[in-house]
C-alpha cells in the first residue's frame, strides 16, 4: 500500500514541476472594493493630534476602522506633506459644494490647520492577505494582520522540498489509482487518504461509476476510510485499485500505543490526493467526514472546491478545511486528456 517510489531509496522526484497554491475563501481571493471618502490636506502638522480628535468624535469612520486617518501625501513636493481622513462620502451632508463649512461645524471642529477637502477613494475592507494589503495600500492606508502563512503559501513556498517530496509520491499513488480505473474502462481519477502524523496511506480508491452512479473516486475512499475503521457501506473486492489498511493491523512498532488504540471519526485529520478537483457532493462528504487538507491536481468546470464553489470555506458549515491545488498538474492533466475529459485549464487555454 506503501507508493512505490518510497522504497526506492534515494529516487529523485520532479518536484520543481509543479507549485502547490492554496484555494482562499471568496473574502480572501476577491479583488479590492472601493468607497469614496473626503480628505483634506493637513496645512499645519502641529495641529495634526488636535484634528485626529475632533474628526473621530464627530466622524468616528464607523465601518472602516482599518482606514488610518492618516497619510503622507502622495504629490512629491507638496508644502503640505500630510493629509487627513475628514469622513465617508455617505456620511456627510448633502451640499451643492464640498467645503470646509458644510462638513464640519465650526463648534465640533476648528477649520485651522486645514485646506480644502477633496474626494478619496479607499478600501472598503480591511486587507486579509498580503495582495491585498499592497492593492488597498496604494489607495489609503491601512491596518493589516497578516496570516504569514497565507502569505508565503501563496509565493507556493509553504512546503519544504523534503514535504513536497512526500506529497509527490502520495499523489503518484493517486495516479497509479486512476490508471487502473481507466484499464477497468471507468473515469480516470484516482484519490489517496493519508495519515500525516504516521506518514502512512489508509485508502486508495479509484472511480467506480460503472458499478454505481455515487461512486466518485473520493465517495470510494471515504467508504474505505470507513471500512477500515470497522465500518462502511459497500465492498470494491472486484477492483484491485481500491484498498485500506485498518489502523489495528499496523505493524509499525515505534507507533504510540494510544495512537494504534484511538480512532479518529473516519477522515478526522486526514489528507486526502486527489487528480482531480471534487465535485460538490464529495466535497460535502469530505466535510462530513472531517477531513484534514485536500491536495488536488486540476481543476474541475464543476469542481466545488476553487472552480464552481468553495465548500471548505463556506461560513455557515460546522467544518473547515485547507484546500491546495497544482499537485502534480501535468500528470494528471495527461490522465484527463488521454480518457476525453477537458478540464477548465483546457477550456481556458483554448
Amino acid at each position: 500500500m506503501e507508493p512505490q517510489s518510497k522504497r526506492r531509496k534515494g529516487s529523485v522526484y520532479d518536484t520543481d514541476s509543479w507549485i502547490a497554491y492554496p484555494v482562499l475563501s471568496d473574502e480572501q481571493s476577491q479583488d479590492v472594493e472601493l468607497i469614496e471618502a473626503f480628505a483634506a490636506p493637513i496645512l499645519n502638522k502641529k495641529e495634526t493630534s488636535r484634528l485626529v480628535r475632533e474628526l473621530n468624535g464627530r466622524y468616528p469612520l464607523n465601518g472602516v476602522q482599518h482606514i488610518k486617518r492618516v497619510r503622507a501625501c502622495k504629490e512629491k513636493g507638496t508644502p503640505h506633506p500630510l493629509e487627513i481622513l475628514v469622513c465617508l462620502k455617505s456620511d456627510a451632508p448633502d451640499m451643492k459644494v464640498v467645503s470646509l463649512d458644510s462638513l464640519l461645524p465650526s463648534d465640533e471642529v476648528r477649520h485651522d490647520g486645514l485646506g480644502q477637502p477633496f474626494v478619496v477613494k479607499i478600501p472598503a475592507r480591511s486587507p486579509l492577505t498580503r495582495p491585498q494589503f499592497e492593492l488597498a495600500s496604494k489607495h489609503w492606508p491601512t491596518s493589516f494582520h497578516e496570516d504569514k502563512q497565507v502569505t508565503v503559501a501563496l509565493r507556493g513556498e509553504l512546503f519544504s522540498p523534503p514535504q513536497k517530496a512526500t506529497m509527490h509520491m502520495y499523489m503518484m499513488s493517486a495516479v497509479t489509482a486512476a490508471k487502473a480505473a481507466k484499464d477497468e474502462g471507468m473515469e480516470a481519477v484516482g484519490a489517496v487518504v493519508v495519515n500525516p502524523v504516521t506518514e502512512k496511506i489508509v485508502a486508495v480508491g479509484h472511480d467506480c461509476r460503472r458499478d454505481h452512479p455515487l461512486h466518485h473516486a473520493v465517495m470510494v475512499c471515504i467508504d474505505l476510510v470507513a471500512q477500515s475503521q470497522g465500518g462502511g457501506c459497500y465492498t470494491f473486492d472486484s477492483h484491485p485499485g481500491c484498498q485500506f489498511i485498518s489502523p489495528r493491523s499496523s505493524t509499525d512498532q515505534n507507533e504510540p500505543d494510544a495512537m494504534k488504540s484511538s480512532q479518529p471519526y473516519i477522515c478526522t485529520g486526514y489528507d486526502l490526493y486527489v487528480t482531480r478537483e471534487p465535485c460538490v457532493m464529495c466535497a460535502m462528504a469530505l466535510v462530513h467526514s472531517r477531513i484534514g487538507r485536500v491536495f488536488y491536481g486540476i481543476t474541475s468546470a464543476d469542481g466545488a472546491l476553487g472552480t464552481k464553489f468553495k465548500v471548505h470555506s463556506q461560513k455557515d458549515l460546522n467544518h473547515h478545511f485547507e484546500v491546495y491545488k497544482g499537485i502534480l498538474g501535468k500528470q494528471c492533466e495527461a490522465l484527463n486528456m488521454s480518457s476525453g475529459h477537458i478540464t477548465t485549464e483546457c477550456l481556458e487555454e483554448r
